[in-house]
């Protein structure tokens, strides 16, 4: 199966694509620290299957392009990124798929654009009703008594000092602390800042990581990465930092039912699957009438797409041939 890697110049954006097959569309949409290439496997397997399967490197990341302003990650400006690039690939309506950050994503779509989307398929982050606290106060609460990377990464500048010269390092330590194979709780635990208050960077609370290769991780894959980000972290980091602005622009519809079809896959020692729990992950059926299925995975931690490829693309591949 051969895989097209284009431009494609969407929303004022020249976006870097990477496409394969003929058929449905089916758009995926990576987080941090992702890439288009975090979707390699379901690339492969959907376009096998029969449908077009897209997946971009998203504002900010990669080969696509990298606005340095925070207002430049607002809702509205993503989301005019997806319409846009499915305009420009002659594409009236897609199956959203989003991971990490683009799980949220993919959960609005509906709301912005009800006519373009066919279905959701969210991964690692469940639909959960809107906070009342503005994002940037509820984490600096939080980062009072625990290092939080949310809060560490809001002030511009100041974990590009830290990360942009250990690209590789930080890329090979995050991957491992955020797998199956270690409790990401556990970097939490730690304080935001020292006993004679020097506050703490990501490195100094991320574990060490086993050498590659891993079952779901090559030195090659991890290459792709560390060139992928060769400009930096300040686009990826934007996302975060423009929380308080999408939590801003979502207000008037944040917990509006989303009645198309939906799906949602996590690996069971996802970060995000533990804060939850079963409980919590059942409590979205309440906000998405449409959802055919909440599916866990043993063994696999926030990359689940990445370290259960296939059970992941079994979940996927069901989940459309339900809507064909």
């Amino acid at each position: 199966m051969e895989f097209q890697r284009i431009r494609v110049d969407a929303n004022g954006l020249s976006m870097h694509v990477t496409m394969a097959g003929t058929g449905p569309a089916v758009l995926m949409m990576h987080g941090f620290p992702g890439l288009g290439y975090s979707w390699r496997h379901q690339v492969r397997a959907l376009a096998e299957a029969g449908y077009t399967a897209i997946a971009p490197d998203m504002r900010g990341y990669g080969g696509t392009d990298a606005p340095t302003e925070v207002e430049a990650y607002g809702r509205d400006r993503v989301v005019s990124d997806v319409l846009g690039l499915l305009d420009a690939l002659g594409i009236d309506r897609a199956v959203v798929s989003g991971h990490d950050f683009g799980a949220p994503l993919a959960w609005d779509l509906p709301h912005w654009a009800p006519d373009r989307i066919r279905g959701v398929m969210a991964v690692s982050v469940p639909l959960r009703h809107r906070s009342p606290h503005r994002p940037s106060k509820a984490f600096a609460a939080m980062a009072e008594q625990h290092f939080l990377h949310h809060d560490y990464f809001r002030e511009p500048g100041r974990a590009e000092a830290e990360l942009n010269p250990r690209t590789e390092e930080f890329l090979h330590r995050l991957f491992f602390a955020l797998s199956g194979g270690y409790r990401y709780l556990d970097v939490w635990q730690h304080p935001s800042h020292t006993p004679d208050g020097r506050r703490l960077g990501y490195l100094d609370v991320l574990p060490q990581a086993p050498a590659l290769p891993w079952h779901w991780l090559t030195r090659e894959d991890l290459a792709v990465y560390v060139e992928g980000f060769r400009h930096g972290f300040t686009g990826g980091l934007n996302w975060y930092r423009a929380n308080d602005l999408v939590w801003e622009q979502t207000a008037d519809f944040a917990d509006d039912p989303i009645e198309c079809p939906s799906v949602f896959v996590a690996g069971a020692q996802d970060t995000v699957v533990e804060m939850f729990g079963a409980a919590g992950l059942e409590s979205m059926r309440e906000l998405a009438p449409g959802l055919t299925g909440i599916h866990v995975i043993e063994g696999a931690g926030h990359f689940v797409q990445m370290e259960a490829p296939e059970a992941v693309n079994t979940i996927f591949l069901d989940f459309l041939a339900g809507l064909d």
